[in-house]
């Protein structure tokens, strides 16, 4: 199994990002959380972002105590990018701002499930085939080995009247 993994390391290593993000070869890091602990200046706890409407899972983030705190402030969804090692307002750039609507803390109390209302198209980095922002990154579901895309949207056993 150790060996396997790290195959996938390295083979993930030697990936560009539209392979990564667009391919359909399984290249899951299964390192990302020792390394965000690694190199994270204060605590992080995984935050899980679902459409408060929808039911959608949007994304997965990372929230420290400041990005906590600012969320609860602005009321809209403030995380921590692990990858640029600072606070990310989401849509301080796009535009795609999440409006908070309650933010929900699991029964241990080491992770955070923020239920947003998304503002504008999308919330994921990458596009789609028509160029648009995705809604979700969740975009490809797991089949044996291999990935494949799925539509965005409610998930088919979402019923929304209830």
């Amino acid at each position: 199994m150790k060996a396997n993994a790290q195959q996938l390391r390295d083979e993930r290593k030697k990936s560009d990002h539209e392979s990564l993000e667009e391919g359909s070869a399984l290249l899951l890091d299964f390192f990302k959380l020792a390394a965000i602990q690694a190199s994270a200046e204060s605590g992080l706890v995984p935050a899980v972002v679902q459409n408060a409407e929808t039911g959608e899972v949007l994304i997965l983030a990372y929230v420290n105590e400041e990005a906590l705190n600012q969320s609860l402030e602005k009321k809209i969804a403030v995380f921590y990018s692990t990858s640029r090692k600072e606070l990310w307002i989401k849509g301080s750039t796009s535009g795609d701002y999440l409006d908070l609507v309650e933010i929900r803390i699991n029964c241990e109390q080491n992770s955070l499930l923020f239920l947003v209302r998304p503002r504008a198209g999308g919330v994921c980095h990458t596009k789609d085939e028509s160029g648009a922002t995705r809604k979700a990154c969740y975009y490809r579901k797991l089949q044996s080995s291999d990935l494949s895309l799925v539509a965005s949207g409610p998930l088919p056993w979402h019923d929304s009247s209830k």
